[in-house]
């Protein structure tokens, strides 16, 4: 194993701790596990975007769509939470097999329209439809008990399942992108018409992927629903598309843990500044992002990376 191999894993097992020991730290529970739904979110865009090139500006329909789903079968069908969780993830993968069907032949600005557009119009559902409460959003959904046995209530309970899910959606990801087909989208990336040539059937390939990008986008917006109690027209808001695409820029694109540091920033700034400086806290973060693509072309976690394997270029170089 290399040095940067090692590096990279001791990062983990630290980031992992912090995780863990985050209740015991004086942080808010509430907060760690809304960060660490929007990190999910910004992991399952960067699937699509950084490993298969595909540009979504739909993003917001899946972890929307999700987030009622889970909070109306929770909420009025007396659903377990697991049960509520899991057809949320189930419902935005199959709105993700819809969207991609119709958008998926498609490149470039034409494949981001199109989600966008769709995107509206599962906003519009969600504003109309007679369970969601219109743009009051549905309100008081209970946490319930994990298989009916666990209760959620306590924050610190809930708090270790969030981080046992995204624990496994992280290293989920990574095994997608390490394997065969992840290897296959890569290229498709870099490559479509090589990949098309190897007879490779891109468009199926394509396919899975916004499946599993959307399922796994499914998964941030039921868990907030849980967590938060609630689930609002913005969680489907062409804004919150935006606001996917900002954080995964800001971390890094094609990173692994880029889109979930952006997440932690954009969160972490939308917390501490929303109380002082009231709606200009979009404006700061816009100013972030534009300071981050001058200094920053790949992203913190992608520059960072970047200076890392530059000295290990320098240092082998040297050595031979």
């Amino acid at each position: 194993m290399g040095k940067s191999a090692k590096l990279l894993r001791a990062t983990y097992a630290v980031l992992l701790a912090l995780l863990l020991l985050a209740p015991l730290l004086g942080l808010y529970p509430v907060f760690v596990m809304k960060l660490l739904c929007y990190a999910i979110f910004a992991c399952a865009f960067n699937l699509l975007l950084g490993f298969t090139g595909l540009l979504s500006f739909g993003h917001a329909a899946f972890f929307g769509s999700a987030a009622y789903i889970t909070g109306w079968l929770i909420k009025s069908q007396h659903f377990t939470p697991e049960l509520g969780i899991a057809a949320g993830v189930v419902g935005a993968g199959f709105i993700g097999l819809l969207v991609g069907l119709v958008a998926i032949r498609r490149q470039g600005i034409y494949f981001a329209m199109i989600t966008m557009a769709i995107a509206q119009m599962v906003y519009f559902g969600c504003l109309e439809a007679p369970f969601t409460g219109g743009e009051d959003g549905l309100q008081g959904v209970p946490r319930g008990a994990l298989f009916g046995l666990l209760s959620l209530e306590s924050d610190t309970t809930l708090y270790y399942v969030v981080v046992a899910l995204f624990v496994a959606c992280f290293l989920a990801i990574s095994r997608i992108v390490h394997s065969p087909f992840g290897q296959v989208l890569k290229m498709i990336r870099e490559n479509e018409p090589r990949a098309i040539s190897l007879g490779y059937q891109v468009d199926r390939y394509k396919l899975l992927a916004f499946v599993l990008s959307a399922a796994l986008a499914g998964l941030g917006g039921s868990l907030k629903t849980v967590i938060m109690g609630f689930a609002t027209l913005s969680d489907a808001h062409w804004s919150m598309s935006g606001e996917v695409i900002l954080m995964t820029l800001l971390g890094g694109v094609g990173t692994f843990f880029g889109p979930a540091f952006g997440a932690g920033i954009v969160i972490s700034l939308q917390d501490l500044l929303a109380d002082k400086v009231g709606s200009w806290v979009t404006v700061i973060i816009g100013v972030i992002f534009v300071l981050c693509v001058l200094v920053f072309r790949k992203g913190v976690v992608g520059e960072v990376q970047a200076y890392l394997e530059r000295r290990r270029r320098a240092a082998s170089k040297a050595a031979a």
